[in-house]
């Protein structure tokens, strides 16, 4: 999809990790240890001026905000942290770039609780209505917030969480397209409702889209 909105598309050799898996459970040692191992690794990327697009919004938000506060504001850490975009924010900065005509689809979207409050979702939503979406926006949480719905004791205060919000409102649109970037919240999505979560990705790459003449390199950060 990003090779045809004129983009060349480049993935790290390696596998890079934010870390996040490790501050969520307060092993902030080990997680400035693998964070630094990847801003060294994209620094160089990000310095030259090549976006960087994450998919997933809880890493995505690792290298926005936590890395500073982890590693400190050095040279690197700030490049990366200048670089890191969405997919939706990278779209819609692409001049004369038109989604996909989407319209009569019908999706309910969950945002991650990251995208939604460190990343914004402005440029998501504009995606969405420029391109026809007749779209649903939750409100609230998933309930399985990284592990801690998967954690001795949290199962059902995170089924609570996810029946205030998410879970009626998949049960109340059998017929619409459920859209969700997160990992933990497509995980929800799968084992509380059996609905399959897409990635606005997806959504996108499913469907014709206008491309354009805009050139430039994308270094693509994976999730792990």
């Amino acid at each position: 999809m990003l090779e045809r909105a004129g983009y060349s598309v480049r993935i790290p050799q390696r596998r890079l990790c934010c870390g996040l898996t490790w501050i969520s459970t307060g092993q902030l040692d080990t997680a400035r240890k693998v964070l630094h191992r990847s801003v060294a690794a994209l620094s160089e990327t990000a310095a030259s001026g090549i976006a960087i697009v994450g998919l997933e919004p809880s890493c995505t938000a690792v290298f926005r905000g936590d890395a500073a506060q982890l590693l400190g504001a050095g040279d690197g850490v700030v490049a990366l942290s200048r670089a890191v975009t969405t997919l939706a924010e990278l779209l819609t900065s692409i001049e004369h770039w038109c989604p996909p005509d989407l319209s009569g689809t019908v999706a309910v979207v969950q945002p991650h609780c990251h995208h939604r409050a460190v990343l914004g979702f402005d440029a998501d939503g504009e995606i969405l209505r420029r391109a026809g979406v007749m779209a649903q926006i939750v409100d609230g949480c998933c309930g399985l917030a990284g592990n801690f719905g998967a954690e001795r004791g949290h199962y059902d205060i995170s089924v609570a969480i996810a029946e205030n919000d998410l879970l009626p409102a998949v049960r109340d649109a059998p017929g619409a397209v459920v859209l969700a970037d997160g990992f933990s919240c497509r995980t929800q999505l799968h084992q509380l409702a059996a609905r399959r979560g897409l990635h606005l990705a997806e959504l996108l790459a499913s469907h014709p889209a206008d491309t354009t003449n805009h050139k430039a390199r994308i270094t693509k950060k994976g999730v792990s």
